[in-house]
């Protein structure tokens, strides 16, 4: 099929789109662990999976037609995502501030790394880890620190109420308890 009737999207111009929003004039913060963890995966797309998936395209290509050639069109297609999210990562670790949460071990008060346990105004009890926005993982209590629940906890110390801004109105939060990790040295 001739390409001028084949519409690809080749999607190099949204790279930005899975960026989660970082606030005008602000850093993006991550914990030494979550750093590494995007260094290992940019390694990784790097030296293992994209050389395999080029010589997927160069064999595939080297079998003559391409305009029918499944492995070509998937390869080429695959290269373009990894192309994109070595991009991204690259991007991500560009502007990274590695910022050490055990710097804060022994202390009360809450700031980037601290798990805070806290109360809702229905005694529901809710421990959550304030991260990176490359670290959030809501569902295991991770969550970033530009959400609303960690901008309403920081700087408070265990004991503290916090209001917390829902769409159902204002929420009062009690402070339970705040910890760090230990430094690991």
């Amino acid at each position: 099929m001739n390409k001028a009737f084949v519409k690809e999207d080749h999607g190099d111009d949204d790279d930005d789109v899975a960026l989660p929003a970082i606030p005008p004039g602000a850093r993006n913060y991550i914990t030494p662990q979550g750093h590494q963890r995007i260094k290992e995966e940019l390694l990784h797309l790097i030296d293992v999976d994209r050389p395999e998936v080029v010589r997927i395209v160069h064999w595939a290509a080297s079998n003559g037609d391409r305009s029918e050639n499944g492995d070509y069109i998937y390869g080429k297609r695959r290269l373009r995502e990894i192309d994109r999210r070595i991009r991204f990562l690259t991007k991500r670790l560009d502007f990274a501030e590695i910022v050490d949460p055990s710097a804060h071990h022994g202390s009360d008060q809450i700031f980037f790394g601290a798990t805070v346990t806290y109360e809702n105004q229905a005694g529901e009890r809710h421990t959550v880890t304030i991260l990176g926005i490359d670290e959030l993982d809501p569902l295991h209590g991770k969550i970033s620190w530009v959400s609303p629940v960690a901008r309403a906890l920081t700087k408070a110390h265990e004991g503290d109420s916090v209001v917390l801004k829902t769409p159902a109105g204002m929420e009062e939060l009690l402070v339970l308890e705040v910890s760090y990790p230990q430094n690991s040295n």
